[in-house]
């Protein structure tokens, strides 16, 4: 019984390396790099926990990868992500990106699991040096064991394309990830945008011969460990030959759509007079995030938004764990989000005289464009793209 020998349901973040660790805990909070340097000296040696949450004050979602580099740069020796929605469900997630595996063992915990290791960790901190920082040589202080066994070793992955309308050399692509985690469905992140694709070419075939470029339908595989798909085809397309992007991540917790447009104005005038047409609302940002496959085109200038929905709370919801399952998901929300992508993808194929302008810019200018906490992050994880 879990209860009674300490054990408790985890599961091994992707990305971690296998091994067993014991070590006293510290819990960072919501992980922010503000929490991490308070923590100081504490950190080393020790097994650090983070919230998936990212405190409201923050303009910006602060990704586990983060917080795995910032405890692991700090001397930690393992790490614990706790979700922050209740419901005993464990999180799942990348760590590592492209510096795979990384370099201490994690894992994910339900909230609850996460509050009571919380708890053992506030009485460990009670106790404190001269200083007043925890004190770590405390014999009395808890110490927790984790103990992951997996493998990191190459495999293959596929895109699927297939396109609709005219056999022109520049193509409007509209796309979305194939893959999900292993510990379920992936309804939401991302079967529903996959099914989107789908439904989207299926809507664009009935009016094909009106079409002035050529619709690509592209599901990405890989997504969820770095991006790998969308990577392959920024990098083997000939840029040229790319009118603009529509990416959908996680199109179906609601029926109200939301872009990402990346500063592509032309591209988000386009969503608001299809929004307009059918007379429903539109929620836009326009923050370059390097969250999605969009991001494989967008930081080479390449016209790309995302389309998501918009939902209530922080966080993923049931995304990333294993209830993200299809009863979640309500069909009339998906037909809806479809009927809005594919208005918005037929002005973007269809050459209206008075229709926005879909510019592209330039490697540079979305470099100097991207928010410095984004370039933080990315830099933090290895994944900057542009040289200096």
């Amino acid at each position: 019984d879990r209860h009674h020998d300490g054990s408790h349901e985890v599961i091994a973040l992707p990305g971690t390396p296998a091994g067993e660790v014991t070590a006293p805990l510290v819990d960072v909070g919501d992980g922010t790099y503000e929490a991490f340097e308070a923590a100081g000296d504490a950190l080393e040696g020790a097994v650090v926990m983070a919230s998936s949450n990212t405190p409201e004050s923050h303009d910006r979602w602060l990704h586990r990868m983060e917080k795995y580099v910032n405890a692991a740069e700090r001397g930690a020796v393992g790490f614990v992500f706790r979700n922050h929605i209740e419901g005993s469900l464990p999180p799942t997630g990348e760590i590592g990106y492209h510096n795979r595996p990384g370099p201490i063992p994690a894992v994910g915990v339900s909230k609850e699991v996460g509050e009571r290791l919380a708890r053992l960790a506030a009485d460990a901190n009670a106790s404190v040096d001269d200083d007043g920082s925890p004190d770590t040589d405390d014999p009395a202080r808890p110490e927790v064991t984790i103990e992951v066994d997996c493998r990191n070793e190459p495999t293959t992955s596929v895109n699927a394309v297939a396109d609709v309308g005219p056999d022109t050399d520049e193509a409007v692509l509209l796309t979305a990830h194939v893959d999900a985690h292993d510990v379920s469905d992936g309804a939401n992140d991302n079967g529903a945008g996959s099914a989107l694709v789908a439904e989207v070419g299926r809507l664009l075939s009935t009016v094909a011969d009106d079409l002035d470029t050529r619709v690509r339908l592209v599901t990405f595989g890989s997504e969820e460990i770095g991006l790998w798909g969308a990577y392959h085809t920024a990098e083997t397309t000939p840029h040229d030959e790319i009118a603009c992007v529509v990416n959908l991540d996680g199109a179906c917790s609601s029926r109200d759509l939301r872009v990402g447009t990346n500063g592509f104005e032309g591209m988000a005038a386009t969503f608001e007079a299809a929004a307009d047409g059918f007379a429903t609302p539109l929620e836009t940002g326009d923050m370059i995030s390097p969250h999605g496959d969009q991001w494989a085109f967008v930081q080479e200038g390449i016209p790309a938004v995302m389309a998501s929905t918009a939902s209530d709370g922080s966080g993923r919801g049931w995304g990333h764990t294993h209830a993200d399952t299809l009863d979640k998901l309500d069909p009339r929300d998906l037909r809806e989000v479809a009927t809005l992508v594919a208005e918005a993808t037929y002005r973007l194929a269809t050459d209206a005289a008075d229709g926005p302008t879909i510019d592209r810019r330039s490697r540079e200018a979305i470099r100097d464009a991207i928010d410095e906490g984004y370039e933080r992050e990315l830099r933090t994880g290895g994944r900057w793209p542009y040289d200096g």
